[in-house]
């Protein structure tokens, strides 16, 4: 497996990197809202609870997205696709190598 990726496959990522970014940080918000929301908590509770998830999400964030090279992008490529924010369409946009070879990271090959 090689270790960069085609061309026409960092295209693709560099156009879904930030609409897959977009949709962690919504989840991340989403997440929470659903904390801030919980009346059946404490407010200090609830900022505990706000504190830790963006804490992790950060680190989820930073693992995910950041510094994205062409050499590291079969591997950010099935790390996003692993959480869920590369859609199937823009999936369907990678070479079949590429796409064979995120299978295999993701133990689905």
């Amino acid at each position: 497996m090689p270790a960069d990726i085609k061309e026409a496959d960092w295209k693709v990522l560099r156009r879904a990197h930030p609409l897959a970014l977009e949709r962690f940080c919504e989840r991340v918000l989403a997440e929470v809202a659903h904390v801030s929301g919980d009346r059946a908590r404490s407010y200090h509770d609830r900022y505990l609870q706000i504190y830790k998830i963006m804490e992790q999400r950060e680190r989820e964030l930073a693992q995910l997205f950041d510094n994205p090279r062409r050499s590291q992008g079969l591997r950010m490529l099935a790390h996003i696709r692993a959480e869920g924010l590369l859609t199937d369409e823009e999936f369907s946009r990678l070479s079949p190598e590429t796409r064979d070879a995120i299978g295999i990271l993701l133990g689905a090959g």
